[in-house]
């Protein structure tokens, strides 16, 4: 069979049934399975699938997937969250644009936390979008903000995605985990600037306001009490990486010890809360391990087939540079992420990219940092982003999708810029990394 009869086939199958309404396990497993069964030898090509899936699923590098999830739910499911964004609001005073820089600094929290985008999104909607268009705050500058910063918990680790793009693209985890650091601050910062730009422009956007006259223990106290310590947790996490310590599995199991504790201690633990992160963890575990099962045999399927030789035969005969080769993935990459979910782009994508990024050159991390923050972005393009819909899921009545649209854009911008600058500079996203490696 034709090399492009193949790779037409294959992706074509999997957007067919994906545009049906097919769950994405089922509908990469259904394609692959055709697949190997047809390119693999019948017979063979399904045995080869099955030894593929019990490897797949059995590596320990894919432990960490579930317990970071876990990490975060215990953090959502003892309220911990909601108490610390409460104590971030009284020490951000006499800022333009206060409650929705403190959305900003509360998602980055939250987000070096958690790993979910949907559970940041959420609680910071649920938490501080009512204040917000109360106090006479736009609705674009209550929603961009929430929007922005919750997608964060995709790039900063913990980030469950993270370990997944490791594991498919073979990159170290570890470095990985670590590269997205750096892009997450700066888009922070450059978030901030924006809004405290754009409440200078235009005052009637963030109508001024401020707390209440305090002492200055009443102001901090809430802040030391239940924010300074989950700077624990996060030192947990990444020191332990930084400084090797740890393995990116034990790291997120002594982040899961780290949360339990945290809980403990604020007496916010109970057997009911315990149970439902277990069960939020499993839900989201089981459909990321499910793809997985599929994801090398899917591999395999391309390049027995000659489709990923033929692919980048065909693109070095235009004799690209790196920068173009990279500019052309992100563009493929940002138009996914419009109409597919994340998983989606990566099962599609890395079979091809990954080859002819190490063929043209390309740096394994800068790549893999490109694919977070594309992903990212691509939770909040429209018009199917996933965290635009969850924006719809508790903004108040008489808020249209139109509206998220226009909250969301400028700080879209704003992660194209970043996305652009690591282009540029590829040290924004190795720096970090390379000091672990000394």
């Amino acid at each position: 069979m034709d090399w492009i009869l193949t790779l037409s086939l294959m992706l074509g199958g999997l957007a067919a049934l994906l545009l049906i309404g097919l769950p994405v396990a089922f509908a990469f497993i259904t394609v692959t399975m055709i697949g190997a069964y047809e390119v693999l030898g019948g017979d063979r090509g399904l045995l080869q699938l099955a030894r593929n899936a019990t490897q797949s699923v059995a590596n320990f590098q894919m432990a960490p997937i579930p317990l970071f999830i876990l990490m975060g739910e215990i953090l959502f499911q003892t309220g911990i969250a909601h108490r610390a964004i409460d104590a971030i609001e009284r020490v951000v005073t006499r800022v333009p644009g206060r409650l929705s820089v403190v959305t900003v600094f509360g998602g980055t929290i939250f987000a070096a936390l958690s790993g979910s985008t949907i559970a940041n999104t959420a609680m910071l909607g649920s938490t501080l979008m009512p204040g917000m268009l109360q106090r006479g705050y736009h609705p674009t500058m209550a929603m961009g903000p929430i929007m922005a910063s919750g997608a964060i918990a995709m790039l900063i680790p913990p980030s469950a995605l993270a370990v997944l793009v490791g594991s498919l693209a073979g990159i170290s985890i570890a470095g990985l985990l670590v590269a997205g650091v750096m892009p997450a601050l700066l888009l922070a910062a450059a978030f901030v600037v924006y809004i405290v730009a754009r409440s200078l422009l235009d005052p009637k956007a963030a109508p001024p306001d401020d707390l209440p006259q305090m002492t200055l223990g009443q102001r901090w106290r809430p802040f030391l009490i239940y924010v300074a310590p989950l700077s624990v947790l996060f030192a947990v996490v990444i020191g332990s990486l930084l400084l090797g310590f740890a393995t990116p599995t034990e790291s997120a199991a002594l982040g899961c010890l780290a949360a339990l504790a945290t809980g403990a201690a604020y007496r916010s633990l109970s057997f009911e809360k315990i149970g439902r992160a277990l069960m939020e963890t499993v839900k989201l575990s089981v459909m990321i391990l499910f793809i997985m099962a599929a994801s090398q045999t899917f591999a395999q399927v391309l390049s027995f087939s000659g489709a990923t030789n033929g692919l980048i035969k065909a693109i070095n005969a235009v004799d690209p540079t790196p920068t173009m080769v990279m500019i052309g993935m992100i563009v493929i990459l940002l138009l996914l992420g419009c109409f597919v979910d994340q998983v989606s782009m990566l099962m599609v994508t890395v079979p091809v990219f990954v080859p002819l990024a190490a063929q043209m050159g390309i740096n394994d991390l800068v790549l893999g940092v490109v694919y977070l923050l594309t992903m990212e972005i691509g939770l909040l393009s429209p018009p199917f982003g996933l965290l635009l819909f969850v924006m719809r899921g508790v903004a108040p009545e008489g808020i249209g999708m139109k509206h998220i649209y226009a909250a969301v854009t400028p700080f879209l911008v704003i992660k194209l810029s970043v996305l652009a600058l690591i282009v540029w500079q590829p040290a924004v996203g190795t720096w970090l990394p390379g000091l672990m490696t000394k």
